[in-house]
């Protein structure tokens, strides 16, 4: 090969490579600003597209456009009312000015340190200038009762500010703070409040209290209403006894008529059926009256004395 040739695609490859250099694209998703031994040059670079810079000299420093998140840490914050709770927060983000972005803070981990300071400081001033109620309700609303049982219970308290509200004094005062981060703000929000362990347990102790005590009124309600159950049960059941008793005397007293009369027209008929009846009540009488260790002794002007007599 040639040296001519071999000149020209050494050159025709520093072309390419010095061309790739100065080239940089920008996606949909990326910002850019463009730096010279460290300092910026120019505007930032918000647009998609192919952009250019110089080659060698200039590099790229790229940054997000879309929404980022910060997630705080839970810290032990007090109320207003003096009450430690532990406060969860998260938010939304975003880098607004590329290049002013870059010239204070330099990258997104730096960004989120600033907003780990900045938010962090206006939740523990706004926990601690609001009372609890305040941090954990946002209307006035009245409680829906859907049990009786809960009639009695107490009405809820008036606020005046509201969680809401809250929320959105820490975004006013947190982007108040930032605006000369090159971000905004876009929401904050409370994750999770919740009572530290030695309250928390104190609550539980309040609320089992609470639940013990509808319990107990359940459970007196449903006694007395056991005991008037069984009161009327009582009561129907002297009522059908005594009715079944007074049906029964009434058929045992038209039966023993029935069967007196059956017997007075029995024994009236005749004279030897007025005999018979007479030898058979006496033998029942007999029956029921002795048995085979019976001794008995009777006169010759007895009764059976006179039916035994004329059986011989």
């Amino acid at each position: 090969m040639k040296r001519k040739h071999i000149i020209l695609i050494i050159a025709l490859i520093a072309i390419l490579i010095t061309g790739f250099s100065s080239m940089f694209i920008l996606d949909e998703t990326q910002q850019a600003i463009v730096t010279q031994f460290g300092r910026p040059v120019g505007e930032a670079r918000t647009e998609p597209g192919l952009n250019f810079k110089t080659p060698f000299i200039q590099k790229v420093q790229y940054f997000d456009k879309r929404y980022l998140k910060w997630d705080g840490d839970p810290n032990q914050v007090p109320t207003r009312d003096k009450k430690f709770i532990f406060v969860d927060t998260y938010s939304r983000w975003q880098i607004t000015d590329p290049l002013q972005f870059f010239m204070r803070l330099r990258d997104e981990h730096s960004g989120q340190s600033r907003l780990d300071d900045i938010l962090d400081g206006e939740t523990r001033n706004a926990v601690a200038s609001h009372d609890l109620l305040e941090l954990i309700r946002s209307t006035n609303r009245s409680p829906e009762i859907y049990v009786d049982y809960l009639e009695d219970m107490e009405k809820l308290e008036d606020i005046s500010v509201g969680r809401a509200k809250i929320e959105e004094m820490v975004l006013e005062r947190a982007n108040e703070r930032t605006q000369d981060l090159g971000i905004r703000i876009l929401d904050f929000r409370f994750k999770r409040i919740n009572y530290v362990d030695e309250v928390r347990e104190n609550v539980y102790d309040r609320m089992i209290s609470e639940r013990n005590r509808i319990a107990d009124r359940f459970r007196s309600e449903g006694e007395g209403k056991a005991r008037e159950i069984e009161g009327d049960k009582e009561r129907d059941l002297a009522e059908i006894r005594s009715e079944a008793i007074r049906e029964s005397e009434i058929i045992r007293g038209k039966a023993d008529a029935l069967a007196t009369s059956i017997y007075a027209d029995a024994y009236n008929k005749n004279a030897t059926s007025r005999d018979l009846y007479s030898f058979l009540r006496s033998m029942e009488s007999l029956e029921k009256s002795f048995d085979e260790k019976t001794s008995l002794i009777l006169s010759t002007d007895s009764e059976l004395y006179k039916y035994l007599k004329s059986s011989d």
